[in-house]
């Protein structure tokens, strides 16, 4: 598969999932691969597989909800390579949650996990890339953040925070050369979604959704919806009015 050549690639939330297989997909080519993620011997594996493909590789780990451990990690992939040019932010949870019984607590915790974590790389990243002249920032959202799903409201809520403020950013910052690439991702066979008790429809395995990833870092479309059954479902829920499409998510949630 032709891939990125002679880039400085930084994947936050690569211990494992569709994080770890883009760090693998990617490697060799002259490329410089920065894995990032909390477990440290998972992470490990990961960088050793990337270091066997032919790149440099730096693993580094770190909390994504510290704003300082993330603007330590983008500091220190500009330390060790000089800049960063294309980071995938990778990062978030979406656990089965009925609206009814989340406690306010629990919603700030799934804000937390998927906005927060977000913002606390790109305020440090945009910062930096400024400073280069541009470069591609890329974020694994979710059809969950383009239309409300059940038991998932406070994950299609906190997707939906991050995809708005990504679009303001791509409008803003264009000038200065950054780029910014949505990834809109159906259900994928991770483990951390395999035994969370959501329908998955059509869903794809981790390596198939890798490739669907890299594939937009190399083209940079401002957003990728993937795979296409998915997406089209979602664009006919979207199309439809609430009296219908709200009885048709109430079915496809049981």
């Amino acid at each position: 598969m032709a891939t990125l050549v002679d880039q400085t690639i930084l994947v936050v939330g690569a211990s494992s999932g569709i994080g770890a297989q883009v760090a693998r997909d990617v490697a060799g080519h002259g490329n410089r691969v920065v894995v990032v993620a909390r477990r440290a011997e998972e992470l490990a594996a990961v960088a050793a597989d990337v270091r066997a493909a032919g790149s440099a590789c730096l693993d580094l780990v770190a909390d994504a909800l510290d704003p300082a451990a993330a603007a330590a990690v983008v500091a220190r992939v500009v330390a060790e390579f000089g800049a960063v040019d294309v980071a995938l932010l990778n990062v978030g949870q979406g656990p089965d949650m009925s609206v009814a019984e989340a406690g306010v607590g629990d919603i700030a915790r799934v804000m937390a996990l998927n906005y927060d974590v977000t913002v606390n790389y790109l305020v440090p990243l945009i910062a930096q890339l400024r400073r280069q002249g541009g470069g591609l920032i890329a974020q694994t959202n979710s059809l969950a953040g383009l239309l409300g799903i059940p038991r998932q409201g406070p994950y299609s809520a906190a997707k939906a925070a991050v995809r708005t403020l990504i679009d303001a950013a791509r409008v803003e910052l264009a000038p200065e050369g950054i780029r910014f690439t949505s990834l809109y991702p159906g259900f994928v066979a991770t483990a951390r979604v395999r035994a969370d008790g959501l329908p998955k429809p059509f869903e794809i395995s981790e390596k198939r959704a890798a490739r669907h990833v890299v594939r937009a870092l190399r083209r940079e479309p401002a957003g990728a919806s993937f795979p296409w059954t998915t997406s089209a479902l979602v664009r006919v829920l979207r199309a439809l009015p609430v009296s219908v499409s709200g009885p048709l998510l109430r079915k496809l949630a049981r």
